[in-house]
This record gives C-alpha cells, sequence and structure tokens, in this order.
C-alpha cells in the first residue's frame, strides 16, 4: 500500500513545530535574568551553544538517517530535546549556569540537530518533482513554532512559573516528538512511481550526485556554505533578541514584544515555504540574491525607525528571508551536488548560532546600544548577494568536467 507523501510532510512539520521551539528563547530571556541574575550575554550564550551543537549535530545525523532510519534518528531528537528543555528548569531552579548551558545548549542542542535533519533529508526523497516545495514543508513547522510557543510561554509562566514552564514543555515535546517521528519514513519505488520522470531528474542539475566528502572539495560549496553563514548570522541574532530589542528601540510593552515574536515566527514559518516555492519557478540564484538585497533594505529600517509598527513589518519581512535561507539551500545543493548527503552545509548554521547572537548581545551590553551590530548586519549582508551568480557558473563548470570524464 502506498503511503501519502504529504503524511509524511505534515509529520515532519509537527516534529520542527516542537524543535522551532527554540526560536521563542528571546521570551525567557528577561524572566531568567530575573530569577538568576544570570547576566545578559551569559543567557544568550545557552541559545548560542544550542544553535551550535544543531548546526553540528545536524551534520553528520544526514548519514545516521541513511545508515538507519529517521524514526531512528526522529525519537533520538524526542528524547534528547525533552530531556534538554526539562533540565532547563532545574538549571534555573538550582542557579547553576554549567546545568542550563549542558541542559539547552549541549542535549537540547543535540535534540535539535537530529530533529531538524530527520525531515528534511527524507521529506526532500517524496517529492522528486517539486524539490523547493519539498524542503519548504519539511521546515515551515520550525519558523511557525515560535508563533504557538511564545503566547503558550508566557501563560504558563505567568500560571505555574517559570521553571514549571520548562518541566511541562519538555514533557510535550518529547511526547509529540516521538508519535510524529514513527510517521516518516524512506519512499519506497512503489510510492514514488508516479514521479518516475522526475524522479530521474531528481539527482541533479549537474548530473551530479556526490557525497559530502567529494562535495568539499569543491569550491562551489565554500560559497554555498558562505551564503548561508551570512544569512543565519544575521537573522538568528535577532532571533535572539527580538523581544528586547523591539522593547528598547520602540517602546514596545513586553505582551506586544511576545505577539510581535509569535508574529514574526509566523513569517519566518510562510517564508520557509513561499521562497523556496518561488525558487522552483525562478531559480535558486536569483531567490538567493533577493534574499540579501531585502535583508540589506530592512537592516537599514530598523535603524532609522522607532514606529513598533513599522518595526515589526521590517523584521517580519527579515525573518521571512532568515527562513528562506533554510529552505532555499538543501534545494540548491540538491541542485548542483544531488540528493545524496545534504546535512554538511548545517556547519555554518552551528558557526553562525555562535557569532549573530554573542555579537549582539555582547555589543549591546557593552555599548548599550543595538544601532552598531545592526549596520555590521547591513555590511555583511551587502557581500555574498552576487555569490549565487558565481555559483551558478562554477555549477556549470562541474557538469561540463563530468561530460569530459565520461568522454574519456
Amino acid at each position: 500500500m502506498k503511503t501519502n507523501r504529504y503524511v509524511v510532510a505534515l509529520a515532519g512539520v509537527m516534529l520542527h513545530l516542537m524543535i522551532g521551539s527554540v526560536y521563542a528563547w528571546s521570551v525567557y530571556a528577561k524572566p531568567i535574568a530575573a530569577a538568576t541574575r544570570w547576566s545578559e550575554s551569559s543567557i544568550s550564550f545557552a541559545f548560542s551553544l544550542a544553535i551550535f551543537f544543531l548546526g553540528m549535530s545536524a551534520a553528520f545525523m544526514g548519514r545516521l538517517v541513511e545508515k538507519f532510519s529517521p524514526r531512528v534518528t526522529g525519537t533520538i531528537a524526542a528524547i534528547c530535546y525533552g530531556l534538554g528543555t526539562a533540565l532547563t528548569g532545574i538549571a534555573i531552579q538550582s542557579g547553576h549556569l554549567w546545568l542550563l548551558y549542558l541542559a539547552y545548549g549541549v542535549i537540547g542542542g543535540l535534540g535539535l540537530g537530529a530533529g531538524y535533519v530527520t525531515p528534511i533529508s527524507t521529506i526532500i526523497k517524496w517529492f522528486p518533482d517539486r524539490r523547493g516545495l519539498a524542503t519548504g514543508l519539511a521546515i515551515m513547522g520550525f519558523g511557525f513554532a515560535a508563533l504557538l510557543t511564545s503566547p503558550i510561554a508566557q501563560f504558563l509562566m505567568a500560571h505555574v512559573g517559570l521553571t514549571r514552564t520548562f518541566y511541562i514543555l519538555g514533557a510535550s515535546y518529547f511526547l509529540i516528538m516521538l508519535v510524529s517521528a514513527q510517521f516518516i519514513k524512506k519512499p519506497t519505488d512503489e510510492d514514488l512511481a508516479d514521479f518516475k520522470a522526475a524522479q530521474k531528474k531528481s539527482v541533479s542539475l549537474t548530473g551530479l550526485n556526490l557525497t559530502a566528502n567529494e562535495a568539499l572539495k569543491t569550491k562551489t560549496f565554500y560559497l554555498l556554505w558562505f551564503m548561508f553563514f551570512i544569512s543565519i548570522t544575521c537573522g538568528i541574532a535577532l532571533v535572539s533578541a527580538a523581544s528586547p530589542m523591539a522593547q528598547e528601540l520602540t517602546g514596545m510593552s513586553a505582551a506586544g514584544a511576545a505577539m510581535m515574536v509569535g508574529i514574526i515566527g509566523l513569517f519566518n514559518g510562510f517564508g520557509r515555504l513561499v521562497w523556496a516555492t518561488l525558487s522552483d519557478y525562478i531559480g535558486r540564484p536569483l531567490t538567493y540574491s533577493l534574499i540579501f538585497v531585502v535583508d540589506m533594505a530592512m537592516f537599514i529600517i530598523l535603524i532609522f525607525t522607532h514606529v513598533p509598527m513599522i518595526f515589526a513589518i521590517a523584521l517580519c519581512l527579515l525573518m521571512s528571508c532568515y527562513g528562506a535561507g533554510f529552505s532555499v539551500i538543501p534545494a540548491y545543493l540538491g541542485d548542483v551536488f544531488g540528493t545524496k548527503e545534504l546535512g554538511a552545509i548545517h556547519t555554518a548554521w552551528a558557526a553562525a548560532g555562535m557569532v549573530g547572537p554573542v555579537l549582539l548581545s555582547f555589543t549591546h551590553q557593552v555599548l548599550k546600544s543595538y544601532y552598531v551590530t545592526l549596520a555590521v548586519f547591513i555590511a555583511l549582508a551587502g557581500i555574498p548577494w552576487q555569490f549565487p551568480s558565481r555559483c551558478k557558473s562554477l555549477g556549470r563548470r562541474l557538469l561540463k568536467l563530468k561530460n569530459t570524464n565520461n568522454k574519456h
């Protein structure tokens, strides 16, 4: 009996809805500081550490998905992320900063990486005819999560307290992720029978199907890595500080800022689907160039506006571009290198997770201002916007090299 590929995609969305709650971290920042008196940069580092381990574990978990099964890696994700979240409550209650880093940063981060790569490397195989749509569906839930988590976390903190909030969320994440993981499986030949024509084209636009180690030997991979790094560095810094930044720069209330965090999560989620689907029609190179142009324009608006509504709109568009980076890059890699192993690129996410939030929180703590870092982000976004066209030409060279080798 054939499996409906949209059931698999829905299970992937549910899994990502849980791990994407990491994007609501800024909602916890001030309550944790008030409960523990830990510094702003110390609390932000827990988020950076989680993203670092997310990226590093995602880089090698892709191989485990192929070797074992997505159900296995999905179950590992449920255990690690649920446990890491619950232990975060214990860390706050006991006042041990090292335990916060171990719980949320290391254990939770490993769960994030396993949970993130499990649906992506699987669902993209179910949609050989729509790579962009597939990756957009696979990680849409990750972006939507803040919209769901922010109000729930606010409600729980107000009614049961900060530490119990993490206990309840940890148990909930574990159960929902565990169930979702059981529905994520690799497609069989029978499942893909209706997509045979597209399946033949699904190796890559260059006709290559390289392993991660083979891709690492090409210049194209490093251009794509740097593009991804810049895109995520700028976006993830805003994710880590969206709530306090909005309160400081526009005078927004804490409740209003929490609501805004939820709304930008909506754009983060839909941005992944919309931009990725758009890339199926206009191509990945042009899509990525547009992402960096929009990034620069919106950062400029953040610097010069103090109107809450305009600030929120600019932040929403930035989050759509941030989400787009995640959904477009797997399809881009598939175009150039094939879909054999897509995890290695996530080391860029690991590096960006350390650089972005720490840079923003440190400069704010020292300079008491967000403006300097926002100006730096404008300059960073301006560096790689022409890289996609170079990647396209390098991809063509790979194809010519392959054809030449075949002739000999």
